[in-house]
């Protein structure tokens, strides 16, 4: 479940007549937050706890999504058999770049 999405830099945001149109009404049910760049997101990020980054990208040491196992951050699981489903405070953020330059190689690096 997304329950946020950053828009950062020069990406469009509502009330933008073209993002609005595009949206098909999804702007008045998913919160979101314009911040200045893909760095100002990661701190508001990490400042709210434990958060797993993914940067969707090509590079040398890609991993195709369809292989990746993303944990769902609302359940953690453990092979122990008297274990149980707990909530996990873990979130996930996937970043994605834009068109033409794509993910910053500081932010991937980080």
């Amino acid at each position: 479940r997304i329950t946020k999405l950053y828009l950062c830099g020069m990406t469009p945001a509502p009330p933008n007549a073209k993002v609005l149109k595009t949206a098909l009404s999804s702007a008045a049910y998913v919160p979101y937050q314009h911040v200045a760049s893909v760095a100002d997101a990661l701190k508001d990020l990490r400042s709210g706890g434990d958060v797993r980054l993914y940067g969707v990208e090509t590079t040398s040491r890609s991993q195709s999504l369809w292989d990746l196992s993303i944990p769902n951050p609302q359940l953690t699981t453990t092979t122990t058999p008297s274990s149980t489903n707990e909530p996990n405070d873990s979130l996930v953020a996937l970043i994605f770049g834009n068109e033409l330059v794509g993910v910053d190689a500081q932010i991937l690096g980080e």
